[in-house]
Parts: C-alpha cells; sequence; structure tokens
C-alpha cells in the first residue's frame, strides 16, 4: 500500500519518474534549475503551470516556473492535478499527514485542506485517487528544491463538471483572500503522440488560450480532441477560473519543449510548457496620477545634494502615502539627470524606531527615481514580515532610502569595512542573503556574527557558510539618507 497508517503517502514513481537516491535527485534538479534562464523579476506569482512527465523528458521546461516562483516566500502550495487512473466525479483531496518523496516529507496544510473539503460535499477524501497517481507527485521535489519550510493542499481532480471547477475556483478564491503567501501549482501536459509540427500547432493553440483565460475553450477543445489537447485539462481550467474570480491577467509563458528536443525523435511527441501567472502590476489599476517635482542643485559627482536627498525622499513618501491610502502609483517627470541613473536601491519604513518594512533592488533596472518610487509601494506593502502600513499610521512613519554601489566580489573578509560595506552571500541561485551597511552599525555585531547571521538568517544557509569555498561573498556601499537627516 502506497498509504501508511500515519496519512504519510509513500511516493509511487520514485526511481521511475525521476531518481530515487537523495543525492541523484538533488543534483538532477539542481542541473535543471541551473540551466534554466529565468528573467528575474519582483512581480509576485500566483500560479504556475508546470508538466509532469518523467524528469528526463519535461524537468528542463518545469524547472522554469519553480525556478521563477523560487523568489517568492510562500508557505502554502496548492497542487492541482488530473486523475491518470481513477475515475470519479468530484474532487480529491489528501486531508491530513504528508507526502514522502526521497528528499524527505512535506507535511499538508491540514487547516487549509479542511476549509476546502466543507465548502462542498464533492470535494473530498479520496484516497484511492492517489494511490496510483504520477501527475501531482513529480512536482514536489521541484518544490522541495525552490521553497523551504512550507507545507502542501495535494488536489487529485477527476471529472468534474465545468459548474463544479466555479465552484471549486470560488471557493479557492474565498479561502485564500488576500494572503499572498499561498502558491497554485496546476501539473500538465499538453499534446500526446503527434509528430512534431502537428504537436507544435496544437500546444501553439492550447497556451494561447491559457494566455487569453479562455477557459470554455479549453475544457470544450478537450472534449473534442482535435485542435488541441492537454491531459491536465481539468486543473488547468480550474486554475484559468480562479484568476478570472481575482482579475490576474498578466500571463508568460517561460518555456516549451516537446519530447523529441531530448530525444530527438519526431514522429510521436509529448508537450510540455512552464507558465506562470502574476498578479496584476500596482501600476495598471487603477490608473496613475502624475504628479511633478523639480529639483535644484544638481550633482555632478556620484554623491547626491541635499535637494536630491529630499527630492527622492519626497518620491518615497508620496508615493507611499498615495498608494496607502487610493492604491494609485504616482507616476513622475524627471529631468534630473542624477536620478535617472539605473542604480539599486532599498526603501526602509520605520516606525516608533522599530523597523516596519524593507524592500529593495541590488542591481538598477531602471532610472534611479522609478526604483524608490517601486520599493516605497512594496516596502509599504508586499514585506512578508509585516502587514501592510495602514493609513492611520503615515504620520508615524520615518523613510529612509539607500542607494546601493554595484557589487563586487571579495575573496577574503578582511575586505569588508563593517558600517561601511553591505554584504550580500550566495550559494547558486537559491539561498541568497543580503544584509545594508546599517545592519552592522545598529547590532554591533562582530564581523563574524554579522556574515554568521547573513547566511542564517537571509540566505537560509549554514551559519558558517560564509567559510564554504562555494559561497560567493559580495561587498557594495550605499549612501543612506532619512527624513530625519534632511530635516536637520
Amino acid at each position: 500500500m502506497a498509504r501508511a497508517e500515519s496519512n504519510i503517502k509513500q511516493p509511487n514513481v520514485s526511481g521511475q519518474f525521476y531518481a530515487a537516491n537523495p543525492g541523484e535527485l538533488t543534483s538532477q534538479v539542481d542541473q535543471f534549475l541551473q540551466k534554466a534562464s529565468v528573467r528575474p523579476s519582483d512581480k509576485h506569482i500566483r500560479i504556475v503551470i508546470a508538466p509532469h512527465a518523467g524528469y528526463a523528458y519535461s524537468g528542463p521546461v518545469a524547472a522554469y516556473g519553480f525556478k521563477a516562483a523560487s523568489r517568492g516566500n510562500y508557505k502554502t502550495v496548492v497542487i492541482l492535478a488530473p486523475s491518470h487512473y481513477y475515475g470519479f466525479d468530484g474532487i480529491a483531496v489528501w486531508p491530513e499527514g504528508g507526502f514522502q518523496t526521497p528528499l524527505g516529507v512535506v507535511p499538508v496544510d491540514q487547516e487549509l485542506a479542511k476549509q476546502l473539503m466543507v465548502q462542498d460535499a464533492n470535494f473530498y477524501s479520496m484516497p484511492p485517487a492517489f494511490e496510483r497517481e504520477h501527475s501531482l507527485e513529480v512536482e514536489i521535489p521541484f518544490l522541495q528544491k525552490t521553497l523551504k519550510d512550507f507545507k502542501i493542499v495535494p488536489v487529485i481532480m477527476g471529472q468534474p463538471s465545468f459548474s463544479l471547477l466555479e465552484k471549486f475556483a470560488g471557493s479557492l478564491n474565498k479561502i485564500i483572500g488576500d494572503r499572498e503567501d499561498i502558491l497554485i501549482v496546476v501539473s500538465t501536459d499538453l499534446s500526446h503522440y503527434h509528430p512534431d509540427a502537428k504537436a507544435r500547432a496544437m500546444d501553439t493553440l492550447t497556451i494561447d488560450m491559457v494566455k487569453t483565460l479562455d477557459a470554455a475553450g479549453i475544457w470544450e477543445g478537450n472534449q473534442q480532441r482535435v485542435k488541441i489537447e492537454m491531459c491536465g485539462f481539468v486543473p488547468t481550467v480550474a486554475a484559468i477560473l480562479y484568476a478570472k474570480e481575482r482579475g490576474l491577467d498578466d500571463i508568460e509563458v517561460l518555456r516549451y519543449a516537446n519530447s523529441g528536443d531530448v530525444t530527438g525523435e519526431r514522429d510521436a511527441v509529448v508537450g510540455y510548457t512552464s507558465i506562470v501567472i502574476y498578479d496584476n502590476p500596482v501600476e495598471a489599476d487603477p490608473p496613475p496620477a502624475t504628479v511633478e517635482l523639480q529639483t535644484q542643485n544638481v550633482s555632478s559627482q556620484g554623491f547626491f545634494t541635499t535637494p536630491e536627498k529630499r527630492h527622492l525622499l519626497d518620491i518615497a513618501r508620496k508615493t507611499m502615502e498615495e498608494y496607502v491610502r487610493t492604491g494609485k502609483v504616482l507616476e513622475f517627470q524627471e529631468t534630473n539627470p542624477r536620478l535617472g541613473n539605473e542604480e539599486g536601491a532599498f526603501v526602509t519604513i520605520h516606525k516608533n524606531g522599530q523597523l516596519r518594512g524593507c524592500i529593495g533592488n541590488i542591481i538598477g533596472r531602471g532610472p534611479l527615481y522609478k526604483t524608490v518610487r517601486d520599493m516605497a509601494v512594496a516596502a509599504a506593502s508586499k514585506d512578508p514580515r509585516f502587514d501592510p502600513v495602514q493609513p492611520q499610521e503615515l504620520g508615524e512613519v520615518e523613510l529612509e532610502i539607500s542607494v546601493l554601489s554595484r557589487p563586487r566580489v571579495v575573496q577574503n573578509i578582511d575586505e569588508i569595512v563593517l558600517g561601511k560595506h553591505g554584504v550580500i552571500v550566495s550559494q547558486g541561485p537559491w539561498h541568497q542573503g543580503i544584509f545594508l551597511p546599517q545592519v552592522a552599525t545598529e547590532t554591533g555585531w562582530t564581523k563574524e556574527e554579522f556574515l554568521r547571521q547573513l547566511c542564517a538568517q537571509k540566505a537560509g544557509l549554514p551559519a558558517d557558510a560564509w567559510k564554504d569555498p562555494q559561497t560567493k561573498i559580495e561587498i557594495f556601499t550605499a549612501e543612506v539618507f532619512s527624513e530625519k537627516d534632511v530635516r536637520e
């Protein structure tokens, strides 16, 4: 039996679809993730659509979606998967315990599973649906390698009606509410066993339907199986209906390939894709207002003049207050070339001397004044450690801006000067942490303690990982100024 007394679901396809040895599986997934070229983005991912074939075939494609989602701070992942072997009309939820893979046990979010199951009599526990199924199981090792301290809600979908999927999507939206720490993963492959040219034509049409959130078209097309095919069309339709419930329409196709790209055999291929659905950009709705701010005494050097500091802080303050009160993101017309440089920046919010939010970009991705604007919004509303800033708090908070130099790698920690240098530690693409220069001053840590805390708190690494030759250590400087500074 694959189900143990403790409700720990044992793997069905370990050693078949993916390696059974933990070391081999780790190496396999790490290689896929390392090779997946994902453009860094600060956008928040709500949904990942990923394939579920054997890792040798679909793993390189699946890695794209999971790598993109690895930037998120997710505590629960709802996995929606199709049933290949067990026929039933409803939606099966694994209610408790956990799922075992060679990389360990992932616990079930029992509270969220229970909340889901009470929404409708057709959302129920159905252990036989999970007994042989691979489509849900194969997503879990990727999650184990890209997220930490998370739980899952495992869902297998049989042959529910379209109206039941609408009920499911509405229930999911109701339960999740405004939580941003829940990710939905949809498990599906595309067309099966057609010649390469036909498969690509079918898959292109399918992907276009996903991009336009055409739930009815995907549903009807897969009933006919003439122009499109998805073995996981049922969970895909459920996720699209959920996206429409939330008003999401920011969709990105990260990767498409088929089995022929791996085997070289083009006569009968299976299609795979990685797609992510983001929260809508904060600028999109409602439309931005426009504010003109003028600066004087433009500096010609790298440092900022006092008027420039006031100006950047004014941008951050006006943006934060407008966004907290109305949800609008202000647009600014800026003519000062110093503030148009592409530089990384953090915006920090303090309240009564305590941290209230801090988010930034290490590397500039556009004009500095726009980065400051966007990070002010993010610090006030997106820092997962804090609730969003409320209108009644605006008069009590103080803003600080840190403008960063471009990081450089150090060969020896003797190069680090506490209080002057911010530090970044990283191992591969999944473990990275940063402390701004002022952290050392505020805490009084020694250099070794500073690095230990950085590894453990921020990078999710062992505290002594800074001694590991595989750990990259980078330093940067920052010009830091606050509203208190410019008042004085």
